[in-house]
């Protein structure tokens, strides 16, 4: 008998995502799974009931069946990154359910454990290993894209002069200058949303190793002289430096600041709060009706002005904190985050049943508990230096 696939609608407040899209059910039948969604879990990202029914999943009665008889459960957000809403999933999940999502490991470190007491397989989409076989799986890398191209058009929105430069007969309208800070991911798909847009795009990152990238995209690389040889961690992210890097980093940046009609900031650190990159000092210095779009918001952000989620004025600039930015484009999001989970059980599943082979070096970095415990050896380093400062 396949293995059921369950589908849940998102419960995260103004989670407007879905974790399998109807175009990827015919490759997971492929595989010999089975697949049946909650009612409505597609709805918000434009794939209605109807559309999985056609594609040939089945629409399950009510959240609990799919809670109780699905042997693979895929969300967007599991209960660590969704801590309040996702509570109430928890005593009807199947003790020997396998959990794919996002799932904050790295903090949610009670959500974590009752996981694991709960008997549940936890396989936390954003520890997928920056490795070249498990691109197509990378998710962070997807939601960033997303991230970065919706980031341009919340500035070009807020800031109260278009971007490109115009020759018309009333004038010369002048092109916005965007400043992008972190070249990763997110920031590479800013630029060339900017570029795109018209504006005149520069950029910064820590690690002088993306110069390349950055101009490759039409956009200007801004030198600091700071100490960077160290300043990149493992599988490609910026690793966190010292306060005295950081602030000769501000220092810094203020001059570029002061020339920057668009701010769009972008620098994390996987499992730790995002670096302060702009002060309120700095803010003040850019022109009245300038706008920064933090999209670190949400891990406490890179501007010390950001309000996770709200809009705020400081000296006629605007501070955008936009939470949870892929979920405003909903449609494309779900479409690439299903393409990643999908490639990913196509890596698990052999001949009908998923293998959890923890020699493999994809499946052991993204398995957090089984069979009872936390296995995931960063995982259990976290929770152990939190216990140890309790």
């Amino acid at each position: 008998m396949s293995k059921l696939v369950g589908i849940l609608k998102e419960s995260h407040p103004g989670e407007r995502r879905v974790a399998l899209i109807p175009a990827s059910v015919t490759a997971l039948q492929r595989l010999d799974l089975a697949l049946r969604v909650e009612s409505g879990a597609g709805v918000e990202a434009g794939f209605p009931d109807a559309a999985y029914e056609q594609a040939g999943a089945g629409i399950a009665a009510s959240r609990d069946e799919v809670l109780r008889e699905s042997e693979i459960l895929l969300q967007v957000r599991t209960l660590g990154a969704n801590p309040e809403a996702g509570a109430a999933d928890l005593e009807a999940l199947r003790r020997d359910a396998i959990l794919v999502g996002f799932a904050e490991p790295l903090t949610a470190h009670e959500q974590t454990r009752a996981l694991a007491q709960q008997g549940v397989s936890l396989l936390a989409m954003e520890l997928i290993p920056r490795i070249t076989r498990a691109q197509s799986m990378d998710a962070l890398s997807s939601m960033a894209t997303v991230a970065g191209y919706k980031a341009v058009l919340l500035a070009a929105d807020a800031l109260p002069r278009m971007f490109p430069m115009l020759m018309t007969a009333a004038g010369t309208v002048t092109a916005a200058r965007v400043f992008v800070v972190g070249a990763g991911v997110a920031g590479l798909q800013a630029i060339a949303t900017a570029k795109r847009l018209g504006a005149i795009v520069r950029a910064y990152d820590v690690r002088p190793a993306v110069k390349e990238q950055v101009e490759s995209l039409g956009a200007s690389f801004v030198e600091m002289d700071l100490e960077t040889e160290r300043a990149e961690g493992s599988g490609g992210y910026a690793k966190a430096m010292g306060e005295e890097f950081y602030r000769r980093q501000r220092e810094m940046m203020g001059e570029v600041l002061e020339s920057s009609d668009v701010v769009i900031t972008t620098a994390a650190v996987p499992g730790k709060r995002s670096p302060v990159l702009l002060t309120g000092e700095m803010v003040a210095r850019m022109a009245p009706g300038s706008v920064v779009v933090d999209l670190a918001a949400e891990r406490g952000g890179n501007c010390e002005l950001t309000a996770p989620g709200e809009t705020r004025e400081q000296d006629g600039v605007r501070i955008l904190g936009p939470a949870n930015v892929p979920s405003q484009v909903p449609y494309h999001a779900s479409q690439m985050y299903a393409k990643n989970l999908t490639t990913l059980l196509q890596h698990l599943v052999t001949d009908g049943e998923p293998v959890l082979d923890s020699d493999d070096e994809i499946t052991a970095g993204i398995l957090v508990t089984r069979n009872g415990e936390v296995v995931h050896p960063q995982v259990r380093e976290a929770m152990g230096a939190t216990a140890g400062a309790e």
